[in-house]
């Protein structure tokens, strides 16, 4: 049964970075290192305020982008929440690189707050199957497509049998 368990355990493809209560002091924020240079995983962050400010923000950041952040900067976030006392983000990290999740306390509130914040990597969400689908012009080109070649077949063919039926 042991040995059972330990296969279990180790086909694991969820690791759990954080899950512990941050202090934001009012004005600033903090962050969380999620090193993907390796490996693409679908990242799953949540926040929840326990006291204080109740206007938080979570974001999904490139490394530069929390550099320019730092800096006091113009930068971006992949997705982010909207403030408030409790967020959640999936993000699918398809190109391995540095990826930060930010909490955000810059959002008015002049008091700290104390969050619950957790975040996890799934490296086994990206091997499952993921069904896409084409653009409504590539669906039609296709389709178009698709006709102009069956009828040049059933055009070809039909020219041929009658061909060979009058001789």
């Amino acid at each position: 049964m042991i040995p059972f368990a330990l296969i279990l355990l180790a086909t694991s493809t969820r690791l759990e970075l954080v899950n512990e209560a941050l202090t934001i002091p009012a004005g600033d924020w903090r962050y969380v290192e999620l090193g993907l240079n390796q490996k693409p995983a679908l990242v799953s962050a949540a926040f929840e305020v326990e006291s204080g400010a109740q206007r938080l923000t979570l974001r999904i950041m490139r490394r530069p982008d929390m550099d320019r952040l730092r800096k006091g900067l113009p930068n971006g976030a992949i997705v982010a929440t909207l403030p408030g006392n409790k967020g959640r983000l999936l993000y699918r990290v398809s190109v391995p690189g540095d990826y930060v999740v930010v909490i955000d306390n810059r959002s008015g509130d002049r008091q700290p707050s104390v969050a619950r914040l957790r975040v996890a990597l799934d490296f086994g969400a990206n091997q499952r199957s993921q069904v896409t689908r084409l653009s409504p012009q590539r669906q039609l080109t296709v389709i178009l497509i698709s006709f102009a070649v069956f009828f040049t077949i059933v055009t070809y063919s039909a020219r041929r049998l009658l061909r060979g039926i009058r001789h």
